[in-house]
């Protein structure tokens, strides 16, 4: 069975940055593989592309130019906030506000964000809203360990239902116990 719309696909693979010799920043073995069905837009474009078609035991290695993956580093992405946004039971938590943290925001929509503190001012900080990898090429290798039709409980769910207790249900929340 090929990689197609609509099949659970579980991969094996290593990821790099900036080509095949570059840093590994990822590595997904066959014994925990990554699982997502195909063609429901959960990995980047450009990923989909380059391994639509293939089977259980192909390899594939290809890189991917940042406009395929996460896209460029927006400056736009770079938000001021005053340090007043911090205030945790009526004083600023300065324990949090260190560069390089992660910290969990919401926007005024009320979805959730990850912002990293780039820049601590004297009445502000600078949080980096971009993804930790836009701007970065990123090289994948690795093989295909499974490929099967997708249940129409997973399908409507958009994930995949496997063994709960064995954690490669993929963060379904309970949904399949």
């Amino acid at each position: 069975m090929n990689i197609s719309k609509n099949k659970v696909v579980s991969l094996s693979y290593e990821l790099r940055l900036d080509g095949k010799d570059g840093e590994i920043i990822e590595t997904v073995g066959a014994d925990r593989p990554l699982v997502f069905i195909f063609g429901t837009d959960s990995l980047v474009p450009g990923f989909e592309r380059n391994i639509e078609n293939l089977k259980i035991g192909d390899h594939f290695a290809f890189l991917l130019g940042c406009e395929e993956a996460y896209g460029p580093a927006l400056e736009e992405a770079m938000v001021e906030i005053p340090k007043t946004s911090f205030i945790v039971d009526g004083e600023i938590d300065n324990d949090m506000l260190f560069e390089g943290n992660t910290i969990p925001m919401t926007d005024l929509q009320g979805n959730r964000l990850s912002g990293v503190i780039a820049e601590i001012k004297t009445d502000s900080v600078m949080v980096d809203f971009n993804h930790p990898l836009a701007g970065d090429d990123l090289f994948f290798a690795g093989a295909v360990v499974g490929v099967r039709e997708a249940t129409a409980e997973e399908l409507a769910q958009r994930h995949i239902h496997a063994d709960c207790s064995s954690g490669d249900c993929g963060g379904c929340s309970g949904c399949c116990g």
